[in-house]
């Protein structure tokens, strides 16, 4: 059985995931905080196996480096964020108003998603779907029960689109179009805020009533 633990990290309270079965472990969007993933990680003694990017925002990726060469797994993102990891600017740590906060740069990622393509990675099988709008390489994964939807859908909201290369429109087309067919039950795992359901949102998010 795959169970899923939320980690907050980092001062906008990014959510950093553990996703494991009896033997493995994925780790979705290491944030910030890398000693605190890595007790939670530690506890949970499992094997990590990789770790998922859902887009390269700067709250998404702070701990990539750390927590990728402590367990010397790969990272796998979109082909369009490729070079954010790289780049500062890109990624928004280089932006004037984080100053005080130092640039990130990361390595490339070792894999790149395919759309609509299914994976398995240590025994645990998700589908990528594109959900661009927040970002243009904005990514979900998902699951059997569940999906990790990044900064595309929010319990009660949707990722910014004011920033650069943001697109609210297409924000809500990927959200109708690749989240809201899914099963009404299905538990969405949001890159910030609490977990909520896919029928949840589709009945009471402001942005589609």
């Amino acid at each position: 059985m795959i169970q899923v633990k939320q980690i907050v990290t980092g001062a906008i309270e990014e959510n950093c995931y553990l996703i494991y079965n009896n033997n493995n472990l994925l780790i979705v969007d290491p944030g910030n905080d890398a000693e605190h993933i890595k007790q939670e990680i530690n506890s949970l003694e499992k094997k990590p196996t990789a770790i998922l990017i859902t887009h390269a925002h700067y709250d998404h990726i702070g701990a990539l480096e750390e927590i990728r060469n402590t367990y010397n797994i790969p990272v796998y993102i979109s082909p369009i964020e490729q070079s954010w990891l790289s780049d500062a600017t890109l990624n928004f740590s280089g932006l004037m108003h984080h100053n005080d906060m130092a640039d990130i740069v990361c390595q490339p990622a070792e894999f790149e998603f395919e759309n609509y393509h299914n994976y398995t990675l240590g025994d645990m099988s998700f589908k990528v779907v594109p959900t661009p709008g927040h970002s243009p390489g904005s990514l979900s994964f998902i699951f059997d029960t569940f999906v990790i939807t990044g900064d595309a859908l929010f319990s009660g909201s949707i990722g910014r689109t004011d920033l650069p290369f943001g697109d609210s429109q297409t924000l809500l087309h990927s959200i109708q179009t690749e989240l809201f067919t899914l099963d009404d039950a299905m538990i969405a795992y949001p890159g910030h805020r609490e977990p909520t359901t896919i029928g949840k949102e589709k009945l009471t998010n402001p942005f589609f009533q």
